[in-house]
């Protein structure tokens, strides 16, 4: 069983530095009562892997608006323009990964793989830098995997041991970065007892988990 911990809590396990795989697509499917509880400790210098920077005023856009982030890898940026703004400054270090490439490079890092191929980003700036493979006369970039110290993960329903299940778009890219951080963290819209997930309604079975937030406000 897993105590259900409170944001600040939970907060205060992630260091200057730490690298945070962070669901969500727009904010649907992200842990905003965690981000708020770490933009309220004032953690720095921080990379966020996630697929996009939502709004200044939402999700992680948030962490952005406050400076705390140093870095992130993301598919676009494009309905937040403090980051386009602080990417064009020098402020902020964003690498723009295509969001398929982007979600099996967490894939392999959950996977235990050393890449994927794709032909996705041939010819474009993408390729700068990367390796290139050929394959029965094809050629395809090597995407090195994406690997997180802790993973920040929303769902709808949890229970005490730590099962997760999500609903609808909130399916994103929650259950694949559960595989590929160090530490695992999920907020729940609603915590229940024991047996009343079915199996087959769990997606991110509890072994994965590492602590839960409780319900209720931050």
């Amino acid at each position: 069983m897993k105590a259900a911990l409170r944001p600040e809590a939970a907060a205060e396990m992630i260091p200057e530095n730490a690298v945070l795989l962070v669901g969500g697509f727009m904010g649907t499917g992200s842990p905003h009562r965690l981000i708020e509880a770490i933009r309220l400790r004032g953690t720095r210098g921080l990379t966020v892997i996630c697929n996009d920077l939502c709004t200044p005023e939402k999700g992680v856009g948030k962490l952005v608006a406050s400076g705390q982030v140093s870095r992130a890898i993301v598919s676009h940026i494009g309905l937040n323009p403090l980051a386009q703004k602080k990417m064009i400054a020098g402020d902020m270090e964003i690498e723009l990964v295509p969001q398929g490439t982007l979600v099996e490079r967490i894939r392999a890092a959950g996977y235990g793989l050393g890449g994927v191929l794709t032909a996705t980003g041939l010819g474009t700036p993408v390729e700068d830098g990367k390796q290139i493979v050929e394959v029965d006369g094809k050629r395809f970039l090597l995407e090195r995997p994406i690997h997180g110290d802790f993973a920040l993960l929303a769902c709808h329903h949890a229970d005490y041991a730590g099962n997760l299940g999500y609903l609808l778009t909130a399916h994103n890219f929650n259950p694949i970065m559960a595989l590929a951080a160090t530490t695992v963290i999920a907020e729940a819209e609603h915590i229940v007892p024991v047996g009343m997930i079915p199996p087959d309604a769990v997606k991110t079975p509890g072994v994965l988990v590492d602590h839960l937030l409780g319900t209720g406000p931050c």
